[in-house]
């Protein structure tokens, strides 16, 4: 047997224990109508799939990017990936020559609100479902109106009010922190800034340093060049830091060593493997998962279903939200968040 055709096999194999296990089940990734018309023997018919992320570079995406690869071939999806770059311009002018293309359907992560409108409009005239992943496409009032069938997300204020809660915990609710942010126009971004804000209101002990956010554009380069900034401005140890993604913070780490910095307590959002070494080796204190695997593979299969199904947009919910635990040595769920989200599995 050919490894292609073993491929096949274990795939329908998997597909197959699906069905009688009672999980997603195989009438069900067919669609059930098509299915039943389907002659025995025959499969599915492949749909073609065009997914943005927001770029590569980061280790966030690139785990979205396999967990996208992983399901595609599972539910026999021929997917095109468009990388974004860490550029808005450039993620809308690849997007723009795409929406002439065919599509069943499509998966954008806009790495800034409203860039992405346009070539969306244009799907939606050509009837394509577009499915928004983590950030906000546009308004949500407006979600419907220029194209989106669906947002899929995990609520971002709540992932950073939970790595700022443990964080306060941690500093006894007093002395000096720094905030570093994403991109100020990834709605993303805003939100955990929101969230961080509204739990260090009830901190009066508590000071940012330089006043408020720094955005880093995702960068570590960028966020560890501020951080040190930071640093610099104060004679006194800072007691804590919160950042906006695990990149950022595993990337300011290393220049507190021999500091009167270096027992700054540190948290961060994101929860994929190299912030869960971070808190296993002590780096992070915590992290927050944005479940990127979830997102991923969960914009693949619910599209799958609504082209599949032939169902209406009225039908299918506005948004749906993703959980976000925190993960820290002492909430006992880091081990499981490491195998969950291990590119064999892309669970989480």
């Amino acid at each position: 047997m050919s490894k292609q055709m073993f491929s096949e096999v274990q795939r329908r194999g998997f597909l197959k224990s699906l069905a009688v296990g009672g999980g997603v089940g195989l009438a069900a990734l067919a669609g059930c109508r098509h299915a039943a018309e389907m002659p025995s023997g025959e499969g599915q018919r492949r749909l073609r799939v065009a997914f943005s992320n927001a770029g590569l570079q980061t280790t966030w995406c690139k785990l979205g990017y396999d967990t996208a690869m992983l399901w595609a071939k599972l539910l026999d999806i021929e997917l095109v990936w468009i990388d974004g770059g860490l550029n808005p311009q450039e993620q809308r002018n690849k997007v723009e020559m795409a929406a002439g293309d065919d599509w069943d359907f499509c998966c954008f992560q806009a790495l800034q609100s409203d860039i992405l409108v346009e070539p969306v409009r244009q799907l939606k005239r050509k009837g394509v479902p577009v499915i928004s992943v983590d950030t906000l496409l546009t308004d949500t009032e407006r979600l419907r109106e220029v194209g989106v069938w669906v947002q899929i997300a995990a609520n971002h204020q709540q992932m950073a009010e939970s790595s700022t809660r443990y964080l306060m915990d941690k500093i006894g609710g007093r002395g000096k922190v720094i905030h570093i942010g994403g991109a100020s126009a990834h709605s993303g971004a805003r939100d955990r800034e929101k969230g961080f804000l509204r739990v260090v209101a009830g901190y009066p002990e508590v000071e940012v340093v330089g006043g408020g956010v720094r955005w880093c554009d995702w960068k570590p380069e960028k966020a560890r060049d501020t951080f040190d900034s930071l640093l610099s401005q104060t004679r006194e140890p800072i007691a804590g830091a919160f950042f906006h993604n695990d990149d950022m913070a595993l990337a300011c780490v290393p220049g507190l060593a021999g500091t009167i910095h270096e027992k700054m307590v540190i948290t961060a959002v994101d929860g994929q493997k190299e912030g869960l070494t971070g808190v296993r080796e002590g780096k992070l204190a915590a992290t927050t998962v944005n479940p990127t695997c979830m997102l991923h593979s969960w914009a693949l299969i619910i599209g799958q279903f609504i082209v599949r199904n032939q169902e209406k947009i009225d039908d299918v919910p506005l948004e749906i939200p993703c959980p976000s635990p925190l993960v820290a040595k002492e909430t006992g769920n880091l081990e499981a968040m490491f195998w969950l989200s291990d590119p064999r599995h892309c669970m989480v």
